[in-house]
């Protein structure tokens, strides 16, 4: 039997607002093993980014369990969440989030700096990264001088350098075109498969959450199977 890179049990999630409880999340039962690609889709405010940022350790769920990489995430202390999301999770969101100041390289680099690695090592892994993502050519370059599609596969780059069990992905392409958005996933997917690397996807684009291996919808709280 494949064990789950990432399980949740019972998941809840209920915000309050003013006197009111609104609970997003209801009885979230979901697990996602290596290699394996799941798409997440639902209406603007159902609670996507919700559940990721609580399967990634980010948020608190109000119930239930989860689980990432075999430890009880929900329990662990903020330090050891962190140590745990830069040993088994990358991220990538709309939005690169990459530091201005920093090169490309610098920027992939980071997470292996902060696991502690030497610099020399942190960087040439970071330039090895750079080239898988058609890169090689642009490693000195700092985000201004990139475009959007080469901005978000530094962002791809640097979620996968520290080879993650699981790439947790919100609406990586939303912010592109289309023809930029299709060659970003595509890349995304190639590198899944070669790394045997789980990847979990919020996604608004029909198109690419179909070419996902299993799909799920949130609406009302619940989490539904799509087939």
């Amino acid at each position: 039997m494949v064990s789950s890179v990432i399980k949740c049990n019972g998941l809840t999630k209920t915000f309050r607002q003013g006197n009111a409880a609104v609970e997003v999340l209801k009885n979230v039962n979901f697990s996602v093993a290596a290699g394996e690609t799941i798409a997440i889709v639902g209406a603007s405010g159902s609670g996507k980014s919700t559940l990721l940022h609580i399967l990634g350790g980010l948020d608190a769920p109000t119930s239930g369990e989860v689980t990432l990489a075999g430890e009880r995430i929900d329990q662990l202390k903020p330090a050891a969440q962190g140590a745990l999301r830069n040993k088994a999770l990358g991220f990538v969101y709309q939005f690169h989030h990459l530091l201005p100041e920093f090169t490309a390289l610098e920027n992939v680099a980071i997470p292996l700096a902060l696991r502690g690695e030497a610099t020399a090592v942190a960087k040439a892994k970071a330039q090895e990264m750079l080239a898988e993502v058609g890169l090689s050519h642009r490693v000195t370059h700092k985000p201004g001088e990139l475009s959007g599609g080469e901005r978000q596969r530094v962002a791809v780059a640097r979620a996968l350098v520290t080879r993650p069990a699981c790439v947790l992905a919100d609406e990586p392409t939303g912010n592109l075109d289309r023809g930029t958005a299709d060659a970003v996933f595509d890349l995304i997917m190639q590198l899944n498969a070669k790394y045997n690397t789980a990847l979990v996807m919020v996604t608004h684009d029909p198109s690419l959450a179909a070419k996902m291996q299993r799909k799920y919808r949130l609406a009302d709280g619940a989490l539904q199977v799509v087939s």
